[in-house]
């Protein structure tokens, strides 16, 4: 397969992804942020050579829809004149308050750079998958404890100096921490981890590396790794703490405002809207931040309220707690060629019925491919020959528990909501109902007319 239909592969700039709805092309600025002029730049051409539908990924990517074999490179073309120089080879990705969060426990974004110089210098970009990764976290307000990584660097204190706790294969609470140490051991060590992966194709990740390999890592001189990390972030050994990138986060003279794009998809007018009403208030910087935002920086508290309200009117996500931030949702039918179902209808019509239960996670996928989200969710809706298929607590490639006309979808989920409440004890979270009704129990009450 060409770099145009390759699944899996990460969507640059130089070489589009085939999806459902035309080639997509996925960039994160080098510079870490876009001024609201070169976001409106960007927005235009979306619409002069795409779909006009623009996506903010789970980890904070800018994508760009429905372009075609001819129009993908006038984009990039575009992209160059407006002097926007984005990020090649292995991703090493930061917090979107990298290096202005006053809470930080240490930037991260030296150590990040001196990580991506070297993978260069050791050759390693062409051995390693597309999907191989390193996330550099600094703490504070906002961490990347969500965001899975092959090799996870995370800052904490310890005798009040700063260490790095270095762990492979997974987010802030189910990766398997190796050591803790200083910022050139972390460096080498995320390395020789990387070194580890490619040697063993380019189709393996973190998790593929064998104990004996783990083992020798875990020997590199260092202080054993907490078992409770007592920073800052909110991590525990207990879980990660979820922080969503909505809302007002104080920095040293200013105050960043995150607002979330629903689903992470919006149109590219609406984008330009909001970033003419970004630029008139003083917005002086604007970030792609992890969990489908964009964080508005240099505002006073003021210009955050108007801009709030912008927002809310256009159809952004502006309260952490809104309902659409537990619903992932693929374009669906009619923008993708490849899904089978409305998914956006369906979820506006569940995030209207049933927020008072939607405290897990809720996937709608067009088809079984599961691009709006790869892993396990609570609850999949996806479409398919025979309907809407419910999935319980698996992937949306997994077989249905059971089906009722796409059309319907979330009058099945209003009947497991239903079931939900009747059945919740005093105190119970709905996701924890969820597991004790069963994928059967879950099935019936979906299927229920």
């Amino acid at each position: 397969m060409n770099a145009f239909s390759r699944r899996g592969a990460c969507p640059a700039l130089a070489a589009p992804m085939q999806t459902g709805d035309g080639l997509l092309v996925r960039l994160n600025p080098v510079a870490g942020g876009l001024s609201p002029k070169l976001l409106i730049g960007l927005a235009e051409s979306a619409l002069r050579h795409g779909n006009g539908i623009m996506e903010v990924t789970a980890r904070g990517s800018l994508q760009l829809r429905g372009l075609t074999s001819e129009s993908a490179p006038r984009l990039a073309t575009e992209v160059d004149a407006l002097g926007i120089a984005v990020r090649t080879g292995v991703p090493v990705e930061t917090g979107p308050l990298a290096g202005i969060d006053p809470q930080e426990i240490a930037d991260p974004r030296p150590l990040a750079e001196r990580i991506r110089a070297a993978v260069e210098e050791a050759g390693l970009t062409q051995r390693l998958g597309p999907k191989v990764s390193v996330v550099v976290d600094g703490g504070g307000q906002l961490t990347l404890d969500a965001v899975t990584a092959d090799v996870r660097l995370a800052a904490t204190r310890i005798d009040a100096g700063v260490r790095w706790l270095v762990s492979v294969a997974g987010d802030g609470q189910n990766a398997r921490p190796l050591v803790t140490v200083e910022d050139d051991a972390a460096r080498d060590i995320a390395v020789a981890v990387l070194r580890m992966v490619a040697e063993k194709g380019r189709e393996a990740h973190a998790r593929d590396l064998s104990e004996r390999q783990l083992k020798s890592l875990e020997s590199w001189h260092s202080v054993p790794p907490p078992s409770v990390l007592p920073d800052m972030s909110g991590r525990t050994e207990g879980g990660a703490k979820e922080l969503r990138p909505i809302g007002t986060f104080n920095l040293a003279a200013a105050t960043a405002l995150g607002i979330g794009l629903p689903y992470g998809s919006m149109p590219a007018d609406k984008i330009i809207g909001l970033a003419q009403s970004a630029l008139a208030l003083g917005t002086t910087e604007i970030r792609l931040a992890p969990g489908r935002a964009l964080l508005f920086l240099g505002l006073q508290s003021a210009a955050c309220r108007s801009l709030q309200h912008a927002a809310t009117t256009l159809g952004f996500v502006t309260d952490p707690d809104d309902p659409r931030t537990r619903i992932a949702a693929c374009p669906g039918t009619p923008a993708c060629a490849s899904g089978r179902i409305a998914t956006r209808d369906i979820a506006e019509t569940i995030a209207a019925e049933n927020a008072d239960i939607l405290d897990f996670t809720l996937h709608i996928s067009g088809c079984a491919k599961g691009c709006a989200h790869p892993g396990k969710a609570a609850l999949t809706l996806v479409g398919g020959e025979n309907g809407a298929g419910l999935v319980v607590n698996a992937t949306a490639k997994a077989l249905p528990a059971g089906y009722r006309p796409g059309y319907d979808a979330a009058r099945g989920i209003s009947r497991v909501a239903a079931a939900i409440r009747s059945a919740r004890l005093p105190g119970e979270t709905a996701a924890a109902c969820l597991t004790r009704l069963g994928a059967a129990g879950i099935a019936e009450a979906y299927r229920q007319e």
